[in-house]
């Protein structure tokens, strides 16, 4: 790719190649302000009928759901229904369970928090493996999780250290509900969505059968490495809650991220607490680091520089991508429905926005 061309044609033939030779199927989104650098689709939404993935279909975002409980979590600090210090036992009654008395809301949204995980996937437990024997559909709320965690010994004393919690975000959520009398789904619909103009975002159920949805698939490999494709309605529970499932649109991302940056959904002062790291604790790489914040995660180079705030999600037959650049108010957003590394494509993605600074 010669570097004299537009970024925008560059893009799209990166994009092209990943759709082509790499499985990429879903939707991608680069803008920098209001110029659009990449707005296309690809793919199918159902294999089976052949339907095109749309820039309007909705797709399934993992834990970039998150993000929306954090914020939810941050407009009731705002209006003082919570505490970052408050003791989340003290919210909820989790009575006769292994959830620590010390642990704060601040540390469940910044992963901090000890408690155990359902399925611990930096330790490589897997998520899908929960539904051997127990039906997935067993879980379509917030409480309904609490069995499958909250009586297993704590990871570590919390504030400690750091390590990715999915259930953290199920405690956040179970703490939504308690304080405002409101299904987390509703109370994130009205006050999240709404707001920031998130009109193709909602969180519809795998098993409805009118939610205009993209269905996700999971790659198998056969022995002769060729692909076969099963859906993954198996894979997790039916219907989004705290710790991710909704769907949504990668221009809805967009929007709920400039939404969030201009100050739209929190106060000035809870905006720029969101924005910026929350952890004393950095994750080491050898390309850089990583902090966690109240949702996001913040990832620097060794020197300090932030390269970018993001948030992923992954699942069976899911892989999600929003990435935004404060530097020069750019957005990086890929949803897709089927086994792809969106991450190596997002990172080429972005190497091309760097060189065309």
């Amino acid at each position: 790719m010669g570097m004299d061309r537009p970024i925008q044609n560059q893009l799209v033939d990166l994009f092209d190649e990943y759709a082509a030779n790499h499985h990429f199927s879903g939707a991608a989104l680069m803008k920098e302000s209001d110029r659009i650098l990449l707005e296309r689709a690809y793919g199918l939404a159902h294999r089976g009928f052949h339907v095109p993935n749309q820039m309007n279909t909705m797709f399934d975002t993992a834990s970039v759901t998150k993000l929306f409980t954090a914020a939810a979590v941050l407009q009731l600090v705002d209006q003082s229904q919570l505490k970052l210090d408050d003791r989340i036992t003290d919210i909820i009654d989790l009575g006769g369970t292994q959830i620590s008395a010390d642990v704060t809301i601040a540390q469940l949204l910044n992963h901090t928090s000890g408690i155990a995980d359902d399925a611990d996937e930096e330790e490589g437990e897997s998520y899908e493996a929960l539904f051997i024997d127990k039906p997935n559909y067993a879980i379509r709320n917030c409480r309904d999780f609490l069995p499958q965690f909250a009586y297993k010994a704590p990871k570590f004393k919390a504030g400690t250290q750091v390590s990715y919690n999915n259930c953290a975000y199920v405690l956040l959520g179970l703490a939504i509900e308690q304080v405002t009398g409101a299904s987390y789904r509703d109370y994130v619909t009205d006050h999240i969505f709404r707001p920031a103009e998130m009109n193709d975002t909602s969180f519809a159920a795998k098993d409805d059968g009118n939610a205009p949805i993209a269905e996700g698939y999971a790659a198998v490999y056969e022995e002769n490495n060729e692909v076969q494709w099963r859906k993954n309605i198996y894979s997790f529970p039916p219907i989004g809650t705290s710790d991710g499932g909704a769907f949504t649109t990668v221009g809805d991302l967009d929007r709920f991220m400039r939404a969030l940056a201009q100050g739209k959904l929190l106060s000035t002062a809870m905006t720029a607490e969101m924005m910026k790291p929350q952890c004393a604790l950095a994750k080491t790489f050898e390309w850089g680091k990583e902090i966690t914040g109240y949702g996001f995660h913040f990832i620097y180079t060794h020197e300090g520089q932030l390269i970018r705030m993001m948030k992923e999600g992954s699942n069976a037959g899911v892989a999600a991508m929003l990435a935004y650049y404060p530097q020069f108010d750019a957005t990086s957003i890929i949803l897709g429905n089927q086994t792809c590394n969106v991450w190596e494509l997002h990172w080429k993605a972005e190497q091309l926005l760097f060189a065309a600074k």
